[in-house]
């Protein structure tokens, strides 16, 4: 009696996966990235760039990065994902755009954001403001959120389903649309 299963048995079950209800069951990268208030502070015509360190700042480096996906995991080529967030005293450039910029996702849907931790201020726990669009689809406005941010607790504003998985200076966080 033989146990196991043999290697061409192995691959004609994984040629087969496709049309079986498995692989439909696989198809969602789960649930829609939420959508949140924009605030008050958002400028548009925001320069393009990855970059947002070009002003000396003493705050921690932050890269952000991720990707762009569709609702059935397939990576959102060229959408528009414009940033901003506070300075490091906790204020908004709102003369120039100083922590402000777009940029379009790559051809597999990856982006990368170099930048700081922005500081808090009265009554919001750090975070980053985010414009996503699609080439032709709807604009989703939206936050990210820092994990284990002391004030996380007391901002009415904070989703945790919204808050990047962080490793030391870089953060991560993937957004599924309708695309």
């Amino acid at each position: 009696m033989r146990q196991g299963i043999t290697r061409r048995e192995l691959l004609v079950a994984g040629l087969a996966l496709p049309f079986s209800g498995i692989a439909h069951a696989q198809l969602t990268c789960g649930e829609l990235t939420q959508p949140q208030t924009e605030g008050p502070f958002f400028k548009p015509k925001s320069p393009e760039r990855r970059s947002f360190l070009e002003n000396v700042s003493p705050r921690e480096k932050l890269l952000l990065t991720g990707v762009v996906l569709s609702r059935a995991c397939k990576p959102v080529a060229n959408a528009l994902l414009d940033f901003w967030h506070s300075d490091d005293a906790g204020e908004y450039d709102n003369r120039g755009y100083r922590y402000r910029g777009h940029q379009f996702s790559d051809a597999a849907g990856r982006f990368r954001l170099e930048t700081i931790v922005p500081a808090q201020y009265p009554g919001r726990t750090r975070h980053i403001h985010v414009k996503l669009q699609a080439p032709a689809r709807r604009l989703l406005t939206t936050q990210i959120y820092f994990p284990g941010d002391p004030g996380n607790a007391r901002d009415p504003l904070y989703r945790a389903d919204l808050t990047m998985r962080r490793t030391g200076s870089e953060g991560r966080f993937d957004f599924v649309i309708d695309a």
